[in-house]
């Protein structure tokens, strides 16, 4: 049985107040990120994290205008200070895998390696990584504690890709550490989730249950 913590997308450009694709209010769940990024570290838990890392011509950038649904304005651009992680979810020892590498190759890798695992993206789908479904079966994952942003787009992408690709993995999602871009949306989302099996709960919870 493998336990990972599972940190979408904690990057500057969303969680700063001055960032390219501020989440509304992200920089208060900063605290809650710390925590879980520490007992992580401690308790020896694997973080899977997930970060943007755009190009110019990626599908979801758009100033056209973009509507905030499908297309946003340009943000985590590659190699920017905006697409770098926060401070508080610098992860250990981390594996990044590109978008375009070959899965085959990854796994190789993954067996001598001891650290954390992060997936760069170009898209709001984590899954859109080809590494990323081969990655949690070479790690036998049964069990996904999310956190992170926005939970109305990233987030909610790798909670119904995992409910889709992966239906035997528990996941719970923490809730006061992942804040959406709507929050009006957050109330229905759960609900959803929590009739496919999800669990949500607290982050002193998901410590104090690990």
């Amino acid at each position: 049985m493998t336990h990972v913590f599972w940190d979408v997308d904690t990057q500057v450009d969303f969680i700063e107040p001055d960032g390219k694709l501020y989440v509304q209010g992200a920089e208060t769940i900063r605290a809650n990120l710390a925590r879980l990024t520490t007992f992580a570290r401690e308790q020896g838990i694997r973080i899977v994290g997930s970060s943007d890392c755009h190009v110019p011509e990626d599908e979801e950038l758009s100033g056209d205008p973009p509507d905030f649904q499908n297309t946003f304005p340009p943000h985590c651009m590659r190699g920017s200070a905006g697409q770098a992680r926060i401070f508080e979810t610098t992860l250990h020892d981390a594996l990044i895998v590109e978008p375009d590498a070959d899965p085959a190759d990854v796994l190789a890798r993954i067996w001598n390696h001891g650290g954390d695992i992060l997936f760069h993206k170009r898209f709001f789908d984590v899954f859109t990584n080809p590494s990323v479904t081969p990655v949690i079966e070479a790690l036998q994952v049964t069990e996904v504690t999310l956190y992170g942003v926005a939970l109305d787009v990233c987030n909610r992408y790798a909670v119904e890709g995992l409910l889709q690709r992966h239906p035997s993995i528990a996941v719970r999602v923490v809730a006061d550490a992942v804040r959406a871009i709507n929050e009006g949306h957050r109330e229905a989302l759960f609900d959803d989730w929590r009739a496919k099996g999800v669990t949500t709960v607290a982050t002193e919870d998901a410590i104090r249950r690990t």
